[in-house]
């Protein structure tokens, strides 16, 4: 059974190992979803932004953002009326913490400290990836309706 390993003991800039580096600044190129029928949508608009970065110690902090999201029009985020709320959140994901890799199983495992979406503070949540040069993708597990996210990013540095 293949044991998971903190970034901290994976491959850094200029070190030899088998173990991919995720170290560094990652911007995202999709957030996706697929659904339960194979086909395959946008999950965050036609242009979405996002920044994820991981540390050489493992902590990671990452940001999904849809582009079309509209300004509240009170210009006040404390009198938004309940359709911008609704927007600004689900156009939305952010959450850091601590990730670990395992290698053989291809899979990323997020330690969330803090999210936007709080009911995930303190889980573990685990994503196949795959890393192709300096592109990474992964697929996060099923929502209750059957549509898989998918994430890629690509290496800023």
């Amino acid at each position: 059974m293949a044991a998971c390993m903190s970034l901290a003991s994976l491959a850094f800039a200029g070190e030899t190992t088998s173990a991919p580096s995720l170290e560094g600044t990652w911007t995202l190129v999709a957030a996706d979803v697929q659904h339960p029928d194979g086909t395959r949508a946008r999950d965050y608009g036609a242009s979405p932004k996002g920044l994820l970065m991981i540390d050489r110690e493992g902590n990671y902090s990452l940001q999904i953002f849809k582009s079309e999201r509209t300004s509240f029009s009170s210009g006040n985020k404390a009198t938004g009326s309940p359709g911008e709320y609704r927007a600004a959140v689900m156009g939305s994901s952010t959450h850091f913490g601590s990730v670990d890799i395992d290698p053989v199983n291809k899979t990323l495992t997020f330690h969330i400290r803090s999210a936007s979406f709080p009911n995930w503070e303190g889980q573990e949540q685990k994503r196949t990836y795959e890393l192709r040069g300096d592109e990474l993708s992964y697929r996060v597990p099923p929502r209750p309706n059957g549509d898989v996210p998918i994430s890629v990013w690509r290496r800023v540095n």
